[in-house]
């Protein structure tokens, strides 16, 4: 049999043998898109009615084999109603099940990624090899939905109800070793061997060897597991992924109820269950949040890649300043493969930043992430120095001193003076001007702003701040650094705060607000910790320091007084003049107390509410939960609004992105833009006017206005 597609084609192998191999034309990687699973059907047909063919081989001609389904035309399936979802699932179901009742043994050669409908692919096959290299999963929790293309009925039947339980529910890709160990796949190789091996195996299946009807036997009947052991299996694990999951997450336990009420069926009826499940959880709000979100990453990516086309090669990096922050910077570059050069003016500074590096390197090792080797070969490629004696040999410089203008001017005319004409300089800072920065500079086209978020290296957003006299090559060079250390980079405009943190600090304004009105913080936080935030205002202000916090806020109310200015003290004056810093020193809003292991434990301290009292003109004043989270979202999500308008971020998804992967903004709700259309712009609106009388902060901006009037939404476009 022959079958040439745009992404499929079968031809007839020696002995009776066939192979069906994916290679999409036009693309560098496979997945199942509507043009793919329509040709896999008429392959499959073809493979169906032709007669003599004794085994299928599975193969890709890319690199990869199948990285999953076309996530791009997700949102559009979501907008089918429930009933037209399942129908669609279970076409495709029918697609997968007629290659697994194929009268011949199947083998799939995996190579590169299996991911998603990908490996849920692979798993209906009679038998699966992959290469030592190749990573296999069921990332589709990840997306708010969970495997419905066959992924809970086969997976659990293959490997078993608890391997399938915490591969489905966690989400994560997974090496050879681990495949393996649980009978995801039956052998693995090295990658030069896949096809020969596989094609081996099936011959061995062909010939007798291999029982391949009794294996698919157990794939297609109910799950060899009696009711008690059943119902422990399940029912544990649902309350264990339930904790772990939270309340705004349905998707790890409505997989793990598929597989339960499936157990006890055969394949189709159990396909059912899947299908229809998957068509209630895909209609969510969650799963249109959090595919927004994969796809505003896939948009940011291209941005970037297309602003970093004029970069100049980064083969050497360097860092001023050697503190948590210089550490971890220098950390990510030298782990990502380009070698850097710390400095700092004190010994003692340059082992902090050493320490830092080693310490993030050792939980790497204990993980068993990277070896003793490879974390020998990153150490040696951090060189800490005191002198800028090796700087004539870097290409970029990441200057990170202390928040101070005056300080970081000094540093980078001093360091502009030991680098290369061509060499880039760019500033990690939080709230100073990069056009103001700039004035110390003899070459300002070399110079830009580059915002890390702490810690460095989990979180994954890089702002690349384009200063007023920053020229292309800077922030191409900028973005594309950023991006070899395996960071998100957005470009954003110059201004206070650039976007993350402006628009942070009206939050933390209307958190100082509620304080005024005699709002116990502690309410507030569970009130914004239930909203979805990984911790309320309180506590992130303790974990920054209030200290760096009451810096940065004088900032950004010299530079927006109409909206962040302040008559009288305020809650943050009084701890700050109280050196009540938060964490750094043990009490903030909260008391802490180190831990062994762990962020160190948080109490609550009496005498906050005493001082607190001071700045509280009155007797409290009585608000809802939803009053709270009004009057803290509302100043983030107007200010991100101006910055739109002012082009000071570019798009609406970029903004999402730089929140969530910045600030921890709620995946679960898609971003700022994303919480803003899931209310409405006109409910927006109204809730401005509502608040009007605290001031220009609640002010509505014009673009929030003619969308409301238009009926209109941020995400309109799309």
């Amino acid at each position: 049999m022959k079958y040439q597609g745009q992404a499929i084609e079968c031809l007839p192998l020696d002995e009776g043998l066939a192979e069906l191999r994916f290679d999409l034309k036009g693309d560098s990687v496979n997945k199942f898109n509507t043009a793919t699973l329509k040709e896999l059907r008429e392959a499959v047909d073809g493979l169906k009615s032709t007669p003599g063919i004794r085994g299928l081989l599975v193969t890709s001609a890319k690199d990869v084999f199948i990285v999953g389904a076309d996530v791009t035309e997700f949102l559009s399936h979501f907008k089918r109603s429930e009933e037209e979802l399942v129908g669609w699932l279970l076409d495709v179901d029918r697609i997968f099940n007629d290659v697994e009742d194929l009268p011949f043994p199947t083998v799939v050669a995996i190579n590169g990624f299996a991911l998603g409908g990908g490996m849920e692919f692979c798993l209906s096959t009679s038998y699966r090899l992959m290469s030592a290299e190749t990573r296999i999963g069921l990332p589709e929790t990840k997306l708010g939905i969970f495997p419905g293309w066959g992924g809970t009925v086969r997976l659990s039947r293959v490997c078993g109800a608890d391997n399938a339980i915490e591969w489905i529910a966690g989400g994560e890709q997974w090496g050879a070793a681990d495949a393996l160990k649980i009978g995801a796949v039956d052998g693995v190789v090295a990658p030069a061997d896949l096809r020969e091996s596989a094609l081996s195996v099936l011959k061995d299946a062909v010939d007798g060897k291999l029982d391949w009807k009794a294996r698919r036997l157990e794939k297609v009947s109910p799950l060899k597991l009696d009711r008690i052991e059943a119902g422990m299996v399940f029912e544990v694990s649902k309350a264990f992924v339930a904790g772990k999951a939270g309340p705004n997450y349905p998707s790890p336990v409505a997989a793990i109820d598929v597989m339960q009420k499936g157990a006890g069926l055969g394949r189709d009826e159990a396909l059912k269950i899947e299908a229809a499940t998957f068509a209630k959880i895909a209609k969510t709000p969650t799963a249109h949040s959090l595919v927004s979100v994969f796809l505003g990453d896939q948009l940011v990516k291209k941005i970037s890649k297309k602003a970093s086309k004029e970069a100049r090669p980064v083969k050497m990096g360097a860092v001023l300043g050697a503190g948590i922050m210089g550490g971890g910077i220098s950390y990510q570059s030298a782990s990502r493969g380009v070698p850097v050069v710390m400095k700092d003016i004190a010994q003692k500074q340059l082992e902090l930043g050493m320490g830092e590096a080693v310490k993030l390197l050792d939980k790497q090792v204990e993980r068993g992430k990277l070896t003793t080797a490879k974390m020998a070969q990153t150490v040696a490629a951090i060189k800490p120095t005191l002198t800028y004696g090796d700087f004539g040999a870097v290409d970029f410089v990441v200057e990170a001193v202390i928040e101070n203008e005056r300080i970081k001017k000094t540093v980078l005319a001093e360091v502009e003076g030991a680098i290369r004409e061509d060499a880039i300089l760019a500033s990690n800072t939080s709230t100073i001007s990069i056009t103001l920065l700039a004035d110390a500079l003899k070459r300002p086209e070399n110079f830009c702003g580059m915002h890390f978020f702490n810690p460095v290296p989990r979180m994954p957003l890089v702002e690349v701040i384009r200063g007023a006299k920053s020229s292309p090559a800077a922030i191409a060079t900028a973005v594309a650094y950023a991006q070899a250390m395996g960071k998100t980079p957005i470009v954003v405009k110059d201004c206070a705060g650039f976007f993350v943190n402006r628009v942070l600090f009206p939050y933390f304004d209307g958190f100082e607000k509620l304080l005024l009105d005699g709002v116990d913080f502690k309410r507030i936080d569970k009130v914004m910790e239930k909203f979805g935030w990984p911790m309320g205002p309180a506590l992130l202000l303790d974990v920054v320091g209030i200290d760096t916090g009451h810096h940065a806020g004088a900032v950004m109310k010299a530079a927006f007084p109409d909206r962040m200015g302040h008559d009288g003290r305020t809650p943050m004056d009084v701890m700050f003049e109280n050196s009540r810093f938060g964490q750094k020193n043990g009490k903030g809003f909260y008391v802490y107390t180190p831990q062994k292991k762990g962020p160190p434990k948080k109490d609550v301290d009496p005498e906050v509410e005493g001082l607190l009292k001071a700045v509280q003109p009155g007797a409290p004043k009585e608000v809802t939960d939803q009053e709270i989270i009004d009057r803290m979202m509302l100043p983030m999500l107007l200010e991100s609004s101006r910055c739109l308008e002012e082009g000071i971020v570019g798009t609406p998804v970029e903004a999402d992105i730089a929140l969530v992967y910045g600030l921890g903004f709620p995946p679960f709700r898609g971003g700022i833009f994303r919480y803003a259309d899931s209310v409405g712009t006109s409910n927006l609106v109204a809730a401005a006017e509502k608040y009007s009388a605290l001031g220009k902060l609640y002010a509505p901006t014009q673009q929030l206005l003619d969308l409301a009037k238009a009926g209109k939404t941020f995400h309109a476009g799309e």
